[in-house]
């Protein structure tokens, strides 16, 4: 039994500086293959990457535009073109979707992308950021504070190997907004990003990371627990 099995735990792991992104890619291959395998406990990893766009399986050419020409990499989840960046939260996600998880039923990718779509709305609200999701729109919404628009505020992207998943949410807490202009992000061309340091200027990464690990549990039913 994993440790997630008996403590109703679920292991948190923060990594400093920014991860390469094929070692990101290696690191989850290998995690969710040991999580499958019984040989190790499932796992929420936060991170950041250097400038890049990865491409999920729909990624069109024409959506690339790359003008800075930051390195970029088929991603093997689902989904468009995605920019990451520093100032961004990458949190991976990698849990056994083959038992339940909190609110989330065993083997429906449907409610675990929501379940996914309701903890970023979630830990949002914790920052006092009101945000949504649109129906049609992939992604979770929110009104700029400077343009009054609507604009994305976070990403998501999943890939399930066996009935585990892997890859995750981003959430823009402050990137630099003007590299999403080297993509239609998602291939929504109507709409604009957008990036908690918008809202309030002193949130940090630390806030973040907070209000993830809170709001957490009500979702997904396990108690984050750092290592």
């Amino acid at each position: 039994m994993t440790r997630n099995d008996i403590c109703e735990e679920i292991l948190w792991k923060k990594s400093d500086g920014l991860t390469p992104y094929p070692e990101a890619l290696d690191f989850m291959a290998i995690r969710s293959r040991q999580i499958y395998e019984g040989e190790a406990s499932p796992l929420v990893w936060l991170v950041e990457h250097p400038p890049i766009f990865t491409a999920g399986t729909s990624a069109r050419p024409e959506d690339l535009y790359n003008p800075h020409d930051y390195l970029t990499y088929s991603a093997g989840r689902g989904g468009q073109w995605t920019y990451h960046g520093p100032g961004q939260r990458l949190a991976y996600v990698m849990l056994d979707l083959g038992r339940q998880n909190g609110t989330i039923p065993p083997r429906d990718l449907r409610a675990f992308v929501k379940g996914l779509e309701q903890w970023i709305i979630a830990t949002l609200a914790y920052l006092s950021v009101e945000a949504f999701t649109r129906d049609g729109r992939i992604g979770v919404w929110t009104i700029d504070p400077l343009s009054g628009q609507e604009a994305k505020i976070a990403a998501l992207g999943i890939r399930v190997s066996r009935w585990v998943s892997w890859h995750g949410v981003s959430i823009n807490l402050d990137p630099a907004l003007d590299d999403f202009d080297g993509i239609v992000p998602c291939g929504i061309r109507e709409f604009g990003v957008t990036s908690l340091r918008r809202f309030n200027p002193a949130l940090t990464m630390q806030d973040l990371d907070e209000a993830l690990a809170v709001t957490w549990p009500a979702h997904f039913g396990s108690i984050p627990q750092e290592g």
